[in-house]
Order: C-alpha cells, then sequence, then structure tokens
C-alpha cells in the first residue's frame, strides 16, 4: 500500500510540474498578446490567433491537468457530478477550439505564403472581423458538439460501470447507447479529420513554398533578404513545429487512450504516459512562441534590462 501511495505521488508531482509549466507560459503568453493587441496602431489578425490558442491550452490544462494532479496525490471524491460535466465539457470544448485554432492559424500562414491563393481570400483573411468571425465560429461549433457530456458523465460514485475512471480517477460515465456512441464518433472523427486534413495540407504547401523560396534565392546573400520575408520565415517555421507537434501528440495520445480503455486494470505507468502525453501540446506549444517570436524575447529582454538597470540607478540618485 505504501508503495502504491509513492507511486502515485510521484505521478502527481510530475502532473505538477508539467500542468504547472504550461499554465504559466501560457498564461504569460495570454497577457503578452492581449497587451500587444491594446496597445498596437494596427491590429495584427494573427496575434487575435494566437491569444484564443493559449486561452484554449491553458482552459486545457486547467480542466485536466489540476483534476488529475488533485487525484494522483489522492484526493478522492473532490469534485460533485455537477463539477464533473463542467470539466469534463470545459476540456472537451477547450481542446476542439486548441485544434481548430492550430488548423487556423496554419491556414492563414499558408494564404500569406501562397500567392496563387485568390486576391479576395487574402484580403478577407487578414480583415481583423474575419478573424474574430472565425474564432468566435470555433468556440460555438464546440460548444454545440460537446453538449452531450452533460448528459452522460457522472460523479465517480453515481456510476456502475466507470468507463472514464481507467483515465480519469475522479470522474466517470457509463458507456451510452451504441447509436449514441455511432454518433458521437462520427462527430469527432470528422471534425478532427477534417482540422487534421488541413492541417497536414497547408503544412505540406508550406514546405514546398519554402523550398522553392531557397531554391530561387540561394545565390543571393541573406542580408539582402527583406526583413518582412525573413520575419515571415520563421513565422512559417514556428507554425510547422506547432502543426508537426500537435498531430504526433494527439495520434500518440489516442493510441494509448484506446489501450488504457482496453484494458482490465492498466498500470500506473501506461496511465502516467497517456496524460504527459495529452498534455504535451498545451504544454510545451507556448515555449515554441516565447523562443521563436522576436516580439516575446524583446519584451522579456527590456523588462529584465529595466529589472537590473533600476537599482543601481536608484543608488546613484
Amino acid at each position: 500500500m505504501e508503495g502504491l501511495v509513492s507511486v502515485n505521488s510521484n505521478w502527481g508531482i510530475i502532473f505538477l510540474l508539467q500542468t504547472g509549466a504550461g499554465i504559466l507560459g501560457n498564461s504569460s503568453l495570454f497577457c503578452f498578446y492581449n497587451f500587444t493587441i491594446v496597445t498596437a496602431k494596427i491590429l495584427k489578425p494573427r496575434d487575435l490567433i494566437l491569444t484564443q490558442l493559449v486561452l484554449a491550452n491553458s482552459l486545457v490544462l486547467l480542466s485536466k491537468g489540476v483534476p488529475q494532479t488533485m487525484a494522483a496525490f489522492g484526493l478522492k471524491s473532490f469534485l460533485d457530478e455537477a463539477g464533473c460535466k463542467l470539466v469534463f465539457y470545459l476540456h472537451r470544448v477547450a481542446r476542439g477550439v486548441s485544434l481548430s485554432t492550430t488548423c487556423l492559424l496554419s491556414g492563414f500562414q499558408a494564404i500569406k505564403l501562397c500567392p496563387s491563393i485568390s486576391r479576395w481570400l487574402d484580403l478577407q483573411i487578414r480583415s481583423p472581423r474575419c478573424i474574430v468571425f472565425f474564432c468566435f465560429l470555433c468556440w460555438i461549433l464546440h460548444l454545440v458538439v460537446n453538449i452531450h457530456i452533460a448528459k452522460h458523465v457522472t460523479g465517480p460514485t453515481n456510476s456502475k460501470n466507470l468507463s472514464m475512471e481507467k483515465l480519469y480517477r475522479y470522474c466517470s460515465s457509463p458507456y451510452p447507447g451504441r447509436l449514441v456512441f455511432s454518433v458521437t464518433a462520427v462527430v469527432y472523427v470528422f471534425t478532427d479529420g477534417v482540422c487534421v486534413t488541413l492541417m497536414v495540407w497547408t503544412s505540406g504547401s508550406m514546405v514546398v513554398i519554402l523550398h522553392r523560396h531557397k531554391q530561387r534565392v540561394q545565390h543571393i546573400r541573406s542580408r539582402s533578404l527583406s526583413p518582412r520575408t525573413a520575419h515571415e520565415t520563421r513565422a512559417t517555421h514556428t507554425i510547422l513545429i506547432l502543426v508537426s507537434m500537435f498531430v504526433s501528440f494527439h495520434a500518440l495520445a489516442g493510441i494509448l487512450s484506446y489501450r488504457v480503455t482496453q484494458m482490465q486494470s492498466p498500470g500506473h505507468w501506461l496511465r502516467g504516459i497517456s496524460f504527459l502525453v495529452s498534455s504535451g501540446f498545451p504544454t510545451l506549444s507556448p515555449f515554441v512562441f516565447i523562443v521563436s517570436d522576436s516580439r516575446v524575447s524583446g519584451f522579456c529582454s527590456a523588462c529584465w534590462t529595466r529589472k537590473t538597470i533600476s537599482p543601481s540607478t536608484a543608488s546613484m540618485l
């Protein structure tokens, strides 16, 4: 029994570190991009998309990482039925919005890079009103698609068939009827499949465009390239990394989750790794932006410089 408690505590510490780091990174970027939107003279559509992405990732970690960490430390029945419904509904909505927003970000960058795309579409996607509409549509779509969760998810002590307890250990859900399960599976497969397919297609298009651009300018010195071209190339590389991360984590998490639900008594290692992988993208993605976005690094550098200079300046007065 003591060994079991020790294993759970170790996983709890790992979950806590991962969730804390992810929430800190996403919340910092959320504050930065909101500050940029409020203070900018010209509103950049990309900042609106990134604001929604880091918000959705934060909600994913809050709705799944925090309860999972509490359960790993041995807390039981800390959520009632209403709490379970809210947590699972919020997690599914935030996860779906994160997927849709990553797809939107990838498509937005592909349209900016590809000159052969319709000029009308290029002008529309650059409009902040158009981006706000798409972001709003993402939330509405997933709020409606996941409404069934409010009916099926229950508290851990209110269900005889705890099909979710293998994965989450703090809430449960009886197996839905065959019709409900089939309809839900078709909806999820369709929405997720469309987004993943679009991300792969736009990412492939961006790779081809960058390869052709590299061949076209390989005889030109890098210092002769315009700052705008360098900025777009760097932004495209960042989005390609994000899409690769999302597809990899999404596919691996699906495989592990299926494996856990099919096993009679899944081990702690399998359940723990399944959770770490499923939370990998919302945890790591903000640090990709922090490293790659020159505005974020410049802002952090300015804050650090001001912090280090202020004491010496004060001592001279």
